[in-house]
């Protein structure tokens, strides 16, 4: 029997503060596919779908297959969402490099377009990942009041009331706020060798795949054998001398040759 979200405290912040919404930087410029769109509207429709979910539009994120079927009405702009968080191209680059708690914060505010209510709710989250797996969680957001509410079956989710009344500068975008990796994951990528650390394309998982970077000599740690390093350290001191005696000749000679 799968559990409920667990409960946790909401935190007071713009996104749920009632009242009238003036148009502007906050509200969605995106067409709604509930009326009849010409393809320049559906374009601009499924590029902002990719923006919102992946930050940027790039050719290798396309989905050609779900774009098809949402041109031809056969999915609601819902059913798109869903098919591109759950594709190889998401869970690659964002659920397989971050934990559970962070893939929560990143569903989150993707999909709701809003702040995730802290620690709280992003525990109660990552147990819905734990238990019934990302595309449980994924299901449990779209078919939620929340973003039945605000965004039905129709719209591309955005960033809801981002400008606050009576500050300069609302709250910052979330594609600048919400990083691709999180900490431990950077951590393990800054873990690997110096000497022959790299990336290529087109790992095993569709992603990212470490591999060695071409070098001249392959050493354990980036560095030379110690015996090695006390040699270079022999020649360094003896040529330090030797520039020292050529040096002191040289002034020697000097000094007499003026006398």
């Amino acid at each position: 029997m799968a559990l409920a979200l667990h409960d946790h405290p909401l935190q007071s912040q713009n996104a749920r503060v009632g009242g009238p919404l003036p148009a502007g930087d906050e509200t969605s410029r995106l067409p709604d596919n509930g009326k009849v769109l010409d393809a320049d509207a559906v374009d601009a429709l499924i590029h902002g779908a990719y923006r919102q979910l992946f930050f940027h539009t790039l050719q290798v994120d396309r989905q050609p297959v779900l774009e098809s079927q949402l041109r031809l009405g056969q999915i609601s702009v819902r059913q798109f969402l869903r098919g591109l968080v759950l594709s190889p191209r998401f869970l690659d680059g964002v659920y397989a490099c971050n934990g559970n708690k962070q893939v929560a914060r990143h569903l989150v505010e993707r999909l709701l377009g809003r702040r995730i209510h802290g620690e709280a709710e992003a525990i109660a989250w990552s147990i819905v990942i734990a238990e019934r797996g990302v595309a449980g969680m994924v299901d449990q957001l779209l078919d939620s009041d929340e973003y039945r509410q605000h965004f039905g079956d129709d719209r591309v989710p955005h960033q809801r009331r981002r400008v606050l009344p009576g500050r300069a500068q609302g709250d910052r975008p979330l594609n600048l706020t919400l990083p691709r990796y999180e900490h431990h994951h950077r951590r393990v990528i800054e873990s690997f060798p110096r000497g022959n650390g790299g990336y290529q394309a087109g790992g095993g998982s569709g992603g990212i795949a470490w591999g060695p970077r071409p070098s001249f000599i392959d050493w354990p740690q980036g560095l030379p054998p110690a015996g090695l390093r006390r040699v270079w350290g022999i020649l360094i001191a003896a040529g330090a001398l030797e520039v020292t005696r050529v040096l002191v000749t040289t002034v020697s000679a000097m000094l007499s040759t003026a006398r």
